[in-house]
Formats: C-alpha cells, sequence, structure tokens
C-alpha cells in the first residue's frame, strides 16, 4: 500500500512538472469591439393622470374607512331605546355589504340591556335593539337566512359596573360572526 501511494506521487509530480513546462502561447490582439446592440428596455408605465390618481386615493381611503367600521362590533342604544343612531348605521351598513359579500357567513345579532328594568323587560328590550339591526341590515339587502337574533337582556353586562358610564357601555347589540 505504501508502495501505491508513493507511486501515485510520483505521478502527480511529474503531471505538474509535465504542465509547468508548457511555453505560454503570446496574447492574441485583442479584436476591435463592435459597437454593443442597443438595449431594448421595457415600455414606461403610462402616467396616471391626477384625476387617476385621485381616485385611487379616495378609493383607498374609502376602504380604510370600511375597515374602521368593520371592526366596530357593538351598536349603542340610548336608555330604554332600540332606535339606531347615524353614526350606528354606517357600522350597520359596512357590515351589512360585508355580509352580502360573504354569502357563507352568518351573523348573530345579541341584544343586551343594562340591569335597570326587569328581568322579562330587559330580555324583550334587548330583543327589540337585535331586531332593529336585523330590519336595518334586511333593508340594506342582507338574506334573513344570514341573521339570527338573541337577547340576553342584562345577563351578560359588558362592564359590571352600576353607574351610567356602564349602563351606556351595556346598551348594545353585538355583531358575532359565524362560518356556516
Amino acid at each position: 500500500m505504501k508502495k501505491q501511494f508513493q507511486f501515485g506521487a510520483v505521478i502527480v509530480a511529474v503531471m505538474l512538472l509535465a504542465a509547468c513546462a508548457t511555453k505560454p502561447t503570446p496574447p492574441a490582439e485583442a479584436p476591435t469591439p463592435e459597437p454593443a446592440p442597443p438595449v431594448e428596455t421595457a415600455p414606461a408605465a403610462p402616467q396616471k393622470s391626477a384625476a387617476e390618481l385621485e381616485m385611487e386615493a379616495k378609493a383607498a381611503e374609502e376602504e380604510l374607512k370600511r375597515q374602521q367600521l368593520l371592526s366596530e362590533e357593538r351598536i349603542y342604544f340610548a336608555y330604554d331605546s332600540s332606535a339606531i343612531d347615524e353614526p350606528s348605521r354606517a357600522i350597520v351598513e359596512a357590515h351589512s355589504a360585508y355580509i352580502m359579500e360573504n354569502p357563507d357567513v352568518t351573523v348573530s345579532l345579541e341584544g343586551h340591556c343594562d340591569e335597570r328594568g326587569t328581568r322579562e323587560y330587559n330580555l324583550a328590550l334587548g330583543e327589540r335593539r337585535a331586531q332593529s339591526v336585523q330590519k336595518l341590515m334586511a333593508a340594506y339587502g342582507v338574506q334573513a337566512k344570514q341573521i339570527v337574533v338573541v337577547s340576553f337582556g342584562e345577563e351578560k353586562p359588558a362592564d359590571p359596573g352600576h353607574d351610567e358610564s356602564a349602563w351606556r357601555k351595556n346598551r348594545r347589540a353585538e355583531l358575532v360572526y359565524k362560518l356556516k
């Protein structure tokens, strides 16, 4: 084995010496460079007009507003009322559009009240609040099969306090989404 290694080493050395013994070739004259063909560039994107840019900005602003409205999942009510105020109507409208765009989605409208009033009265008021949202959604075009109305009355307060600040948070209808 030692002899094979020595023999291999001798062969490698001979090959290296043979490679070094060759004369270098003189450099050939550099050819005259030919002019490079013109580089084709992609056509520039057409410039958008001010009106198009304004329309895009307005559409982006409207989408941001819609997303902000969709992040609101509670509709608040005045004391002893099931009337929906204007700011809340915008929230219901945004949710209605979302539900119509997504036929696999159902929404549970959960009506709630503050602790004042009898249990029976608050269950009925919670149902009226949820039904108010349901009626408005139907007016915006949401199918009845995508809406479920539930009343919890005073049973699930958002704020357990016993003052106007807590009661204001508890007078609400919540939108709870479910996939079919």
